[in-house]
């Protein structure tokens, strides 16, 4: 993770605090050592806090679960970067593993709209951090920690419990950490995992037989579908662009401008819609706001030429 994401993850965490209801002059005493560590603390935590009281929103954020107020984010667009990422095989194991929770398990549901984001406290010290339209249910016991990701996407920082492994369920896969921060994104059959810290095991579950398993460590992505799972080893940066979200940003890296239509798509209920093959084609590279699609089609414009047609239903991108 880079210092500059650091800072503003740190920076978000004593904000929440301070706003949790809790706070104390301990807490403010580390708050006070941490912003006099340097120049960058200080900006972070200040720009963040700006953002934050200029939304009104933050008065939303609970003791358990919490709405995430939109930070603005600097305006960096058109960046482009070069990501090499190698391909790694599953390796093979057996395990048995339940994909629904009993009857006996009590289980807690949330989700986010179309464009919303949602932060969740457990009852571990575990949060998760929903992106747009997601759904989850958790539950925490004595022996065990676990989510059931039904749909969307949703970040995670696991708190360590000995003995207490927290399992994530998306579709035909099972994710299974000790403490560590990591990413799962469920889009219908494909499972996404990105990995900030630490380790997790990606297993397959198909019933009560046996199933292949794949270990991922920091910096990699795991792509599985089906019966294969792929990993891109060592790509740091590009799971901090898969994580952009949780500022409110879309990270791309030459990514054709249909992909790029389509995940703003996940954010908006007027979608882009690119007409014609040869515009599709087209390769964008930066970050971008993921709330202003509108923004990012006039960039489009001025930068390749293209044709953008805006009406209440659609933003219509064509050459």
């Amino acid at each position: 993770m880079s210092r500059v994401q650091q800072a503003n993850d740190r920076a978000a965490a004593f904000l929440i605090a301070q706003e949790e209801g809790n706070w104390s002059a301990t807490d403010k005493a580390a708050l006070d050592a941490w912003l006099a560590e340097s120049d960058g603390n200080r900006a972070a935590y200040w720009r963040l806090k700006h953002s934050w009281r200029e939304a009104d929103r933050i008065g939303a954020l609970g003791p358990v679960v919490s709405e995430i107020v939109e930070p603005r984010a600097p305006r960096r667009w058109w960046l482009p970067s070069a990501i090499a990422a190698s391909l790694v095989l599953m390796v093979g194991a057996g395990y048995m593993i339940a994909h629904e929770p009993t009857p006996a398990i009590r289980t807690l549901a949330y989700e986010t709209p179309v464009g919303g984001r949602r932060l969740i406290g457990m009852a571990d010290g575990s949060r998760v951090q929903l992106n747009t339209a997601s759904t989850v249910r958790t539950a925490v016991t004595d022996n065990a920690r676990e989510v059931w990701l039904d749909k969307g996407e949703a970040y995670f920082e696991v708190s360590h419990r000995e003995g207490r492994p927290f399992v994530v369920h998306a579709g035909d896969r099972q994710i299974t950490v000790l403490g560590t921060k990591f990413s799962v994104r469920r889009d219908a059959g494909k499972v996404t995992v990105s990995v900030l810290e630490g380790r997790v095991r990606v297993d397959e579950v198909d019933g009560g037989r046996d199933m292949r398993s794949a270990i991922i460590s920091r910096g990699d992505i795991a792509f599985a579908e089906g019966d294969a799972t792929l990993v891109t080893a060592r790509s740091e940066a590009r799971v901090e662009g898969a994580l952009a979200w949780r500022t409110g940003m879309l990270s791309f890296d030459q990514t054709s401008l249909s992909d790029v239509a389509a995940e703003f798509n996940r954010y908006n209920s007027k979608p882009m819609v690119v007409t014609d093959a040869d515009a599709g084609a087209i390769r964008i590279g930066g970050l971008f706001p993921a709330s202003k699609p509108e923004v990012f089609a006039r960039l489009l414009r001025d930068a390749y030429g293209v044709k953008v047609t805006e009406t209440p239903e659609a933003i219509k991108i064509s050459n």
